[in-house]
C-alpha cells in the first residue's frame, strides 16, 4: 500500500512535471527555441539523468517517474533546439 508521504511525491513529481510540459509544447508548436539557451537546456538535462540515476539508486517512484518524464522533455527541447535553429 502506498503511504502519505509517497502519495506527496507522486503529487510533487506530477505537479513539477507538468509544469515543464507547456514549454514543450510551445516549442514545438512555434517551431523555434530560439528563447531557449543551450547551456542551460543541457545543464538542466544532466541534472534531470542525476535526479533518474538516484531515483533508481533509492528505488523511489515519484523520482523515478517525474524525472523519466522530464528527461524525455528535455531531450525534446534539445532536438528542437537543433532542429529549428536558423
Amino acid at each position: 500500500m502506498i503511504d502519505a508521504i509517497e502519495i506527496l511525491g507522486l503529487v510533487a513529481a506530477t505537479l513539477t512535471t507538468a509544469a515543464f510540459l507547456p514549454q514543450v509544447y510551445k516549442t514545438w508548436k512555434l517551431k523555434s527555441a530560439d528563447s531557449l539557451s543551450l547551456s542551460m537546456l543541457l545543464i538542466f538535462v544532466s541534472g534531470v539523468l542525476c535526479w533518474l540515476i538516484y531515483g533508481f539508486l533509492i528505488d523511489s517512484l515519484p523520482i523515478i517517474l517525474a524525472n523519466l518524464v522530464t528527461a524525455i522533455s528535455g531531450f525534446l527541447l534539445l532536438y528542437f533546439k537543433y532542429r529549428y535553429k536558423n
